[in-house]
């Protein structure tokens, strides 16, 4: 794995700490028609950038028919997660991501990615989840992950569009047709509070 992508994924587990108190700070990123890359084809990742510049996220519109019992041991009651396990992104796709609402900043690390909106590889966050039937949350296998300037660049070839995020989105079960709708809604109307502009922190502002 490439340098940049064990820091991302060491923050993701464990290291992200400084994130949890910071402002929310994500974006949609809806995959043009163009983007022919079968990690990303059709697809709407929510990410968010790190102290660094690098850029974390995953793809939310991914369901797949993998069981939660292949990833996590007998000491997390996996029995109580009935949505399906999506498929975050192409790096340590092994591991477990969560992202979850919650009130105020979670115990363990966590990036802030929207308003309550937390993303966690930290088991310390991922067991409470699976224990309360009561949260918000959905699971992911492996994550979505560039380094700086990596993604500036993909933005340069046309690659994607920003949408404003929002949690009804991010949790809609219906995900075929979410590709479509936010390709819609990114071509008809401005981006509502976000600057369409890759080079201003990618379009994200704290």
């Amino acid at each position: 794995m490439r340098p940049w992508l064990v820091l991302l994924a060491i923050a993701l587990a464990g290291a992200a700490h400084a994130q949890q108190d910071d402002p929310a700070n994500g974006i949609f990123l809806v995959a043009r028609p163009e983007l022919v890359d079968p990690n990303f084809f059709h697809t709407v990742v929510l990410v968010t950038q790190t102290p660094d510049g690098s850029t974390v996220g995953v793809i939310v519109n991914r369901p797949t028919p993998l069981k939660l019992q292949q990833f996590l041991s007998d000491e997390f009651p996996t029995g109580n997660y009935r949505d399906r396990i999506y498929f975050g992104g192409p790096v340590m796709r092994q591991a477990i991501v969560a992202l979850f609402h919650a009130d105020s900043p979670p115990p363990a690390a966590a990036f802030h990615v929207m308003k309550d909106l937390y993303l966690t590889m930290h088991p310390d966050n991922i067991k409470p989840l699976l224990e309360d039937p009561a949260r918000r949350y959905r699971l992911y296998a492996g994550f979505s992950g560039w380094a700086p300037m990596q993604l500036e660049n993909e933005f340069n070839r046309d690659g994607w569009l920003i949408v404003s995020p929002d949690e009804e989105t991010v949790f809609s079960s219906d995900t075929e047709s979410m590709w479509q709708e936010l390709l819609r809604r990114a071509r008809i109307r401005p981006v509502g509070g976000v600057v369409n502009d890759p080079n201003s922190r990618m379009g994200i502002s704290r």
